[in-house]
């Protein structure tokens, strides 16, 4: 009260469908487009989930993610097989690609903060050393280019909001991701600049390890 605001914006799913970059009876292996839910919202119910259910009713997604980034997801087609990806998770390797506002540091390294939801602003996460829970992201820098700096992160562990906060924390990286609507600064119309470059994973039925990639649209 007493403050003027802009008016709340309706929130509305992206009319771009993903990209089927595999499929068997196990498994699927997407691409999201930025501006699609991976599952359903309190106010928007259209997502990725929503819609590979269309076509496989007991399909469950093994991971999300954020609204805002694009790239591989992963997807179990039934019950069995979904138990046995989130057995192995924390041997799945992934790979992400961000553009950064600002020039980092060096050349590669490890970022250790631990984090927490702030209560009082969700979904923003906060870095907390005492009630925090252990987040570790390694990267790796690409190119540098006008004041920004192409990065590729190696997460080691999945917290919300992971990559995001390690990169603009003035104890992580101290760069926002260029499009950063929650912890750095979005001009009119830009994306965030955060993707999902690629994913390795064990197949629960043949045992192969996989890898699959989609290239990032910046």
């Amino acid at each position: 009260r007493g403050l003027d605001v802009e008016p709340r914006r309706a929130f509305r799913s992206s009319p771009s469908d993903f990209e089927t970059l595999h499929v068997d009876a196990r498994v699927a292996v997407l691409s999201k487009p930025a501006g699609l839910l991976s599952v359903p919202g309190k106010e928007e119910t259209d997502s990725v989930l929503e819609r590979l259910r269309a076509r496989h009713p007991g399909a469950m997604l093994v991971h999300r993610l954020d609204l805002d980034t694009s790239g591989v997801l992963l997807a179990a087609l039934d019950l069995g097989t979904y138990r046995a990806l989130q057995a192995q998770w924390h041997q799945v390797e992934k790979r992400y690609v961000a553009w950064l506002d600002g020039e980092v540091e060096g050349e590669r390294g490890t970022i250790t903060l631990p984090l927490r939801v702030d209560l009082e602003q969700r979904p923003r996460q906060l870095v907390d050393f005492v009630h925090g829970r252990d987040a570790v992201t390694d990267f790796q820098v690409l190119e540098r280019r006008d004041g920004r700096t192409r990065v590729a992160f190696f997460p080691r562990t999945g917290r919300t909001h992971q990559l995001r906060v390690h990169a603009a924390h003035r104890d992580g990286l101290h760069a926002p991701i260029v499009g950063d609507r929650l912890y750095g600064a979005c001009g009119p119309g830009e994306r965030l600049m955060l993707h999902a470059e690629a994913l390795t994973f064990t197949h629960p039925e043949t045992a192969e390890r996989l890898t699959f990639r989609a290239a990032a649209p910046f």
